[in-house]
């Protein structure tokens, strides 16, 4: 009786895999799956903190000291938001704060803006120590400056005035701001610009017209991360600040803060109350955000 061939001989011209291929793609695999479980372990712990604040916010004050980390309530106690809306001013605030918040993140993308521009497509004598001057601009701390603006800020009648807090939220977001811009405009072709030059379009025309669209991601990365910052800012307004009206929605918080005790519950719900817009901004921008970051990383 005939031997039958074996199948590796039958089945001619199929290609044998390496092994060190297989083992190549299972360890692809595995490297895969082991980033995946970092990234999700990563969100749970950024998520941990709004989660735990918010549970917590549903507490009564004196619950709030036990054994337990995370545990809901069994009577939760709505009426923490109720007095975190009243006695917390939150309209009020919250009224000084997207007034505050919205000037400075205009002024701050428009300047932004015209800079970044300006570094990217202009040739001046003095732009690399422009450029050097903005980068520096990112490593002053706000602590720094609190004391010498504040000065100047009383010399020029500034102080205790929407003006005088708009002024250095502009000031310690123009850096980052222009540095996104010029990133994003090195990325864009200059053809068009060029073209329409020759056309006899003005510059203002220019940038309105073609830079200005071409912009947008980095518009909305600007324009989002910018109210974000200035949204959650405490320090440079306490300092500048004295009247009640006047006063932004983070001071909603230190309301219920005594001098020998606070009401943490009722603190946690205004937490809540603050981070909730700025969330929700986020997460409605957020693609947007990450494209507009990226856009001027890779030179095309």
């Amino acid at each position: 009786m005939r031997e039958q061939a074996p199948m590796a001989s039958v089945v001619r011209g199929a290609p044998a895999v390496p092994p060190r291929h297989i083992g190549a793609g299972i360890g692809a695999l595995v490297g895969t799956g082991a980033l995946h479980v970092a990234l999700v372990l990563f969100a749970l712990l950024q998520l941990f903190p709004l989660v735990w604040v918010f549970v917590y916010s549903l507490q009564g004050s004196g619950d709030l000291f036990g054994n337990d980390l995370l545990r809901l309530p069994d009577d939760p106690q709505w009426n923490n938001y109720a007095r975190a809306w009243t006695d917390g001013k939150v309209v009020r605030y919250g009224l000084n704060s997207i007034i505050v918040v919205t000037a400075s993140t205009a002024a701050s993308t428009f300047l932004s803006f015209c800079m970044g521009y300006a570094i990217a497509r202009m040739r001046w004598r003095w732009k690399p120590v422009a450029l050097g001057a903005i980068a520096m601009g990112m490593v002053v701390p706000i602590h720094a400056t609190l004391l010498p603006n504040f000065m100047w800020f009383g010399l020029f009648g500034l102080i205790d005035t929407r003006v005088g807090l708009i002024i250095p939220y502009v000031a310690f977001t123009l850096s980052f701001n222009t540095l996104i811009y010029a990133g994003h405009f090195r990325n864009l072709p200059a053809s068009l610009e060029e073209a329409a030059l020759l056309d006899g379009a003005s510059w203002p025309r220019i940038l309105w017209s073609i830079v200005a669209p071409l912009a947008a991601p980095a518009t909305v990365t600007v324009a989002v991360m910018t109210f974000l910052t200035n949204w959650n800012e405490f320090i440079m307004a306490n300092t500048y600040l004295a009247s009640d009206d006047l006063r932004t929605l983070p001071f909603s918080i230190i309301r219920f803060q005594g001098q020998y005790s606070a009401d943490y519950a009722v603190q946690f719900a205004c937490m809540t109350i603050v981070a909730l817009p700025a969330l929700a901004l986020y997460l409605f921008f957020s693609k947007h955000i990450m494209a507009g970051a990226t856009a001027g990383a890779v030179k095309e």
